[in-house]
């Protein structure tokens, strides 16, 4: 007898579990098939080993109560069901977010590397005006073309270029929605908790099934969702700490809305928005190596490959390429933050 069988006797519900006794066909314990065997009951268990009442363990004692299996399967059928419809609406959504990426992979591809690696350290020097910096990206960009990996390294430069710019250009936004209605903040806060503690690989479950696995948008929507977060909390926070002060002498000046949020707001979080613009891009990072599980290019690429063939030099090469591409954006950002912060003291 199960443990549980008394409860449903009790709840009057014998007859509705004995109809679904004959339809279940779910496991039977060892202990059930040796007292079938033996011609004896189980006997109950001590308080000690009183089971849970789960869906399984009163799935034994009432043969028509739902398994845990059912949940599951219950919750695929729905998403497959609405399938088609997601895919009919986000395909053409999402389409610009694989043109971006192919423009930008097939820019850094072609551009031959003795005009790429100039204009990289231009772009340096200009945003982090340290020379140092440019030293060390040269040293690391003609390493990684010296080693074989200068193709793969620019192919996770595109894709952090696109991924991380997107993150800014909608969360920036929506992190100034968020700071102008509490009642948005507190309706938006609960998602990006989600999104910043489901795990990196549960991203993708539901992008196979909505998109091919051969189309860029696929790692790319999950980079974004798995990136945008600090960025939007950030430029929230920001815009919040602004002193109340200063906006009383805006509103003193007679300032409208627009004019407070791009004029003093603004300016003064941008310290706080260039942070959270630094941990989306070591965010955006840190999912490439998950990413190429579903076709994302990169250093990625040949981690997985490491790992996959057991080449132990490829996977530690590869990544530690990726450490150094995630130094050479952390201290150019920083740079870049440390130039505003000082600008703003002055």
């Amino acid at each position: 007898m199960s443990t549980y069988e008394s409860v449903f006797s009790i709840l009057g519900l014998e007859a509705w579990c004995e109809s679904g006794t004959k339809e279940s066909s779910g496991p039977v314990s060892m202990a059930d098939l040796l007292a079938q065997n033996a011609g004896t009951d189980v006997p109950p268990p001590s308080i000690w080993e009183l089971p849970f009442p789960s869906m399984d363990t009163l799935h034994e004692a009432c043969g028509a109560f739902p398994q845990s299996r059912a949940l599951t399967k219950g919750i695929e059928n729905g998403f497959l069901s609405i399938k088609d419809g997601l895919s009919f609406v986000l395909d053409p959504l999402t389409q610009p977010l694989s043109w971006f990426l192919e423009a930008a992979l097939w820019l850094f591809e072609t551009t031959p590397w003795w005009l790429m690696i100039p204009v990289l350290l231009v772009v340096v020097l200009l945003v982090s005006r340290s020379v140092k910096l440019v030293v060390f990206v040269a040293a690391s960009l003609l390493m990684f073309a010296f080693i074989d990996y200068y193709s793969f390294a620019a192919q996770t430069l595109a894709v952090i270029f696109v991924c991380a710019a997107l993150c800014v250009v909608l969360g920036v936004p929506i992190g100034i929605a968020m700071s102008r209605s509490d009642r948005l903040q507190a309706g938006v806060i609960p998602i990006l908790d989600m999104l910043q503690t489901l795990p990196a690989f549960v991203y993708l479950i539901p992008l196979i099934f909505l998109f091919s696995v051969t189309e860029p948008k696929l790692y790319g929507i999950a980079i974004i969702l798995y990136a945008i977060v600090p960025v939007v909390r950030l430029t929230d926070l920001g815009i919040r700490l602004v002193d109340r002060d200063v906006i009383e002498a805006a509103d003193a000046f007679g300032m409208t809305d627009h004019q407070k949020l791009w004029k003093v707001q603004v300016p003064l979080a941008l310290p706080n928005i260039m942070a959270g613009v630094n941990q989306t891009i070591m965010m955006s990072l840190s999912m490439v190596v998950i990413a190429s599980l579903v076709s994302a290019p990169g250093l990625g690429v040949l981690v997985l490959r490491g790992i996959r063939n057991l080449e132990l030099g490829v996977g530690l090469v590869s990544g530690l390429g990726i450490v150094v591409l995630a130094v050479i954006l952390d201290r150019t950002t920083k740079l870049a933050l440390a130039r505003i912060s000082a600008g703003q003291d002055r």
